[in-house]
Formats: C-alpha cells, structure tokens, sequence
C-alpha cells in the first residue's frame, strides 16, 4: 500500500464521518429550534389560557399589561379602547377600578382616532415607531419603542379598540413580516374584553338600581360588610350616611310621579358627584339613600355631608314636564372608628347603620334640610 495515500487519508479524515458529524449537528441545531419552538408554543399557550380564564375587567387587564408583555418579550403595551358613550368609564368607576390603577390604558372616543396613514385600523400595522402617527398610542411609556405593531381588536366586525405593543429592537417588527399570530392574539383579546365587559354589566345590572343607577340596597349592605372588615384590617375609619328626600310625597303630589323619578335621578347624580370613587352611594328604598365613606373621620363625613345637602338645595332641579322644582335633604351621619370597629361584622354594620338613621330623624325632627351626627361611638 502507497505510504503517500495512507498519510493522506489520516489527515483528511474519513469523508463519510464528516458527513454524519455534519448531519449530527444539523440534527442538534434542529432540536434545539423545536424545543425553543416547543417552549414559545407553551407560553403562548399559557397567555391564552390565563386570557381566556380571565373572570373579571381587572384581572384581564392585569394579563394583557404583565403577563403579555413577559411571555412576548415587549418592552411596551398599551391599550386603546372604544368609549363613545363613555360607557366603559362609567363601568369602571362602578367598580371602584381607578384610572391611576391601570395607566397604560386608553380610551378613545371614535375609530377615527385609531386611523393610521389614514385609513381604518382592521389589519394589524407592523414598523418603525414614527411619533407622528403612533405618539398618542404609546403616550403612557417611559421610553418611545423602535419598532411597533398596532392590532385591531375586531369582534363580529366591530372594531373595540387596539392593542399597541413596542420594542426597542429594530428588527422586531417590520412591515412584510407575517401577522398570523398577531391577529390570532388581537381576536383572543377581543372575545375575552366583549366576555368580560358584558359579565360586568350584567353583574352590576344585578347590583344596581335601575332608576338611579346607583347601587341597589343588597349592594350596599354588601359593600357595608366588605368595607368595615378592610377598615378592620388597614386600621382607619369608616362613615355612613342617611339620606332622605324630603316632602318627597308633596314633590310627586305636584310633579307627578315622573316628576318623582326625575327628581330621584338628579338626586343620586348630584350626591355621586360630591364623592370619591373609593365611597359607595345606594338607594336603600323609596326616597333613601345610603353613603359609605371609606377611610373618613366623623369632620370629614359631617363636611361631604353639608356638601352634598347644599348641592341640592341651592340649584333648583329641572324637571321636562312640570319646570322648576326646589328639593332638600335631610343627612344623618355616623362614624365607626378604629378603636371602635369590634366584634361580629354584622354587627358592626347593622349598628353603624342604626346611628345614622337615628341621626337622620334627628334632621327632620330639628326642621329638615340639615345634617345631624351620631356622636355615640
């Protein structure tokens, strides 16, 4: 055998074990791409579930702005919703959801707001940030994105509003790259934000007063539990409110009693209107109405009190059929303090509410359209 050949097949190596060290590490390169796939495949399907098991506003919200942004790898999220009717505000105020709570949260007024390069959002747009077209969609961010894609959120072609995410990788969104994914996430949020939203509603449709749409006296009571067991626990006050319409018997004698319900209607807005979103403001019957203030001391409630009292008695309220009617109230307030707040909870509720009713007949006995406190405690 020639010395030259053997040397030279030693030194090159055999060629079929190259080629099966080659495919060895096409075959490792492979793997290690379907597992990376598999672990993207399973998050992904965790954010689905976890969006899909979502039972309340809040809680979806809390996915779409945290866990979305984790799972993805996004350096920025923002929500615009469609609020003509200032409807969603109004549901959230109902539930005590704060704007502050969920700053990255939008509200917009029209579709026409959602336009960019002047045409309907119904397809997702993918790019480079361009502050001109997307500076109000990522208004709430610390730090401007470099790349961006806007997705349409479309239930039953209905646009609800857009879901706007951001990265500061250049490369991350570009606009010929495929959106089948992102369409699929803007639909999941879309049918998860209309579940949501309609469970909302019916729940508060449950819990509020059709009339006033205020809450209904079973919610107040309910809230009552609730808010004297969290004073309980973070230590602070809580004050209660009685409220009654006075003459209300006279005001639908002359007004009628479409009169009577206007005037109850006007009456619920301009009580809500001197109160925090944190308070809670029910009818507990006919011409009565329930306030709870929450971390209040017995000053702080008798002021609100006066407040409210002279709200409604320094404006005359405007009725469609019968013209100007004058109303007053009489408030009777009771305070529960800290050191105070003992034993059983329904208790505590049943007698709070007790001292502010005595309070009230207080007022009324005293000439109505006044404010009298319980100073037992």
């Amino acid at each position: 055998m020639d010395k030259s050949l053997t040397f030279t097949a030693s030194q090159h190596g055999d060629p079929m074990q190259h080629e099966i060290e080659v495919v060895r590490a096409q075959l490792s390169d492979l793997l290690a791409e379907a597992r990376h796939n598999q672990e993207i495949l399973s998050r992904h399907q965790t954010l689905d579930l976890q969006l899909i098991g979502a039972h309340s506003f809040r809680e979806l919200i809390g996915h779409i702005f945290v866990t979305l942004a984790e799972i993805c790898e996004l350096d920025q999220v923002t929500l615009s919703l469609l609020n003509s009717q200032h409807n969603l505000q109004e549901m959230l105020a109902d539930l005590k959801i704060d704007s502050a709570e969920f700053p990255f949260l939008l509200f917009v007024q029209s579709e026409t707001e959602l336009r960019l390069n002047n045409k309907p959002l119904r397809k997702p747009v993918l790019g480079a940030y361009d502050k001109a077209q997307h500076a109000k969609l990522f208004a709430p961010c610390a730090e401007q994105p470099i790349s961006i894609a806007v997705i349409p959120l479309i239930r039953q072609s209905k646009l609800l509003g857009s879901l706007n995410v951001g990265s500061s990788n250049p490369d991350r969104f570009v606009s010929d790259m495929g959106t089948d994914f992102i369409e699929r996430l803007g639909s999941i949020i879309a049918i998860c934000l209309e579940n949501v939203i309609n469970s909302e509603r019916l729940t508060q449709i449950g819990l509020t007063d059709a009339l006033t749409n205020v809450s209904n006296r079973r919610h107040v009571e309910q809230r009552m539990l609730e808010e004297i067991a969290r004073a309980r626990r973070q230590h602070y006050g809580i004050s209660c409110m009685y409220l009654d319409i006075d003459h209300f018997k006279k005001i639908n004698d002359v007004h009628g009693h479409h009169g009577g319900d206007e005037v109850l209607k006007e009456t619920a807005k301009r009580i809500k209107a001197e109160l925090r979103l944190s308070d809670t403001l029910g009818r507990f019957g006919g011409e009565e109405f329930i306030v709870l203030l929450v971390n209040a001391s017995h000053s702080d409630a008798k002021h609100v009190a006066e407040r409210i009292r002279k709200s409604v008695a320094e404006k005359a309220f405007i009725l469609s059929m019968t013209g100007l009617c004058d109303v007053t109230l009489s408030i009777g307030i009771a305070t529960l303090s800290d050191d105070h707040n003992l034993g059983e909870i329904e208790n505590a509720a049943q007698t709070l509410l007790l001292r502010a009713d005595r309070a009230l007949y207080s007022a009324k006995d005293q000439g109505r359209n006044r404010v009298c406190e319980s100073l037992e405690d």
